[in-house]
Order: C-alpha cells, then sequence, then structure tokens
C-alpha cells in the first residue's frame, strides 16, 4: 500500500494554513497542523478528514523552538513531502514611524521563520530526491503597499528567498512555490502590529476584497498541486502584476493614487 504524502503546515491553527489543511486532508494526504497555540492547532486537527495527522506547537521565530519542531516531527511523524511555511503577521507604518524592535519582530516571525523551516526540512527532501517548499508572502511583496512598509518589505524578502531557492534546488527532485494573495476576508489583522489607523486601513482593505478566505485557499491548493511556481490566487492582482511588470510608471502613479484614496477614506 502507497504511504499517503504528509504535509506540514505553520499557523495551522486559524486562516490560511486553516483552510488549507482542510483541503489537503480531504485530498487525502496526512496534516501536521504547527501553531504557537497548541490548542488552536488541536482545534484544526479535529476538523480534518482521514487519519494520520499531528499537531505539534512552535514558535516560528525562535531557533531553539524550531530545531524542536523538527526534532519532534522526524522522531513522532518523519519528514513531509511538502512543507507550507505560512504563520506571519501583519504590520504598517512609514519607514520613521516604525521602531527597529518592529522591523526585527517582523523579519523574524514573517521573513526568518521560512529560512528556518527550510532549513530544518529541507535536508530531508533532498536526500529522499523529491519535496516542496511553499512560503506565504503578499502581493505587497511583489508590487508595494503605501502604508505597510514593515510588511510589505518581510513579504518581499520571502519572494526573493523563493527565488533563489528555486534556483538552488534546480534538478534535485525539490519544486519551489511562493503564495502571493493580496488582502482577502481572513483573520489577519488579529495578529496585527502597529498603530489603530494601521490596523483599520488593513481592514478597510480585507472588507473591500472581492476574495473569500475559501476562493482563496481553492487556488492556492490547486496551484500547489500543480507544483506552480508564483501564487497569485486573489482576483484582480495577477492583471496587476502583469501591468507592473511591464508599465512600471503608470503602475506607480495608480498605487500612490489609490493609497491616498484609502487614507482619505480612512480619517
Amino acid at each position: 500500500m502507497q504511504q499517503k504524502q504528509r504535509v506540514l503546515i505553520t499557523g495551522a491553527g486559524s486562516g490560511l494554513g486553516q483552510a488549507l489543511a482542510l483541503r489537503f486532508a480531504k485530498h487525502g494526504m496526512q496534516v501536521a497542523c504547527v501553531d504557537i497555540q497548541k490548542e488552536r492547532a488541536e482545534a484544526t486537527l479535529a476538523s480534518l478528514a482521514g487519519d494520520g495527522h499531528a499537531v505539534f506547537s512552535a514558535d516560528v521565530s525562535d531557533d531553539t523552538s524550531m530545531q524542536a519542531l523538527a526534532d519532534s516531527v522526524q522522531a513522532e511523524w518523519e519528514a513531509p513531502d511538502i512543507l507550507i511555511n505560512n504563520a506571519g503577521i501583519a504590520s504598517g507604518g512609514d519607514v520613521l514611524e516604525t521602531p527597529m524592535t518592529e522591523w526585527r519582530h517582523l523579519y523574524e516571525v514573517n521573513f526568518l521563520s521560512v529560512v528556518r523551516g527550510t532549513r530544518l526540512f529541507l535536508p530531508a527532501m533532498l536526500k529522499r530526491g523529491s519535496g516542496q517548499v511553499v512560503s506565504t508572502a503578499s502581493f505587497a511583496g511583489l508590487a508595494g503597499a503605501p502604508g505597510l512598509m514593515t510588511y510589505g518589505v518581510s513579504k518581499a524578502a520571502v519572494v526573493a528567498f523563493s527565488e533563489q531557492l528555486r534556483a538552488e534546488c534546480h534538478g534535485s527532485g525539490i519544486s519551489v512555490s511562493v503564495i502571493c494573495p493580496a488582502f482577502f476576508k481572513t483573520n489577519l489583522m488579529q495578529s496585527t502590529v502597529g498603530t489603530e489607523k494601521i490596523k483599520h486601513l488593513g481592514q478597510k482593505m480585507m472588507d473591500r476584497s472581492p476574495d473569500s478566505l475559501d476562493q482563496v485557499a481553492d487556488r492556492i491548493f490547486a496551484d500547489i498541486l500543480k507544483k506552480k511556481f508564483l501564487i497569485i490566487p486573489t482576483k484582480n492582482e495577477p492583471m496587476l502584476w502583469r501591468i507592473k511588470r511591464f508599465f512600471p510608471n503608470w503602475y506607480f502613479k495608480e498605487l500612490i493614487k489609490r493609497a491616498g484614496d484609502m487614507q482619505l477614506r480612512v480619517k
């Protein structure tokens, strides 16, 4: 009997991570649900179809915690076939108003967590000669998002890392994917750091989104199975990405105009 594929998802206790866990389990895969709050991961586990799933708790911003996670996964569950570096938080503010402590915190959680997870689970994939590393970035990391400086920069780092990793893993049997959604209707704002104005701005962007969590998760799940590299799962952003690439000056002007309109509505 062929062994079921294993998927490890960080940030699986809520939002996109939880939605993806449900889809992989329904597809017949075994899912390791990882979250900083173990009870949230356990709640996700309880809703999964099938068996052979697992729950782990880890702080993705901490080296020791992530090493303990890797040791536990290897001992109790074996190495995953698909790693999804999904855990992250939102933030905002401009370069001068954001304190260095917040910059460091965002980089630890949103970017260095991706490096940690990849470094810990990639070796087993390379030894096996197959696997997939998937990381959640953001459209803000591809095309800019005025007012979301720390968040956009941390997610741009995830995109760059994924591009480099894709090149490093070429020919090894390892595929790489990076997920770049715009804001959509999820619970991301619950983990947002920054001023109330920034939180309100982020919530406004979510409220305006034409995309639901289920729609976004369905698109991401399908593209992961296709081993697509760049996954832009929200409705309007694929076209905006093409415009940004081919008409960058026009895109920049429209971006600033939209940002100004949004700021006026927030006040």
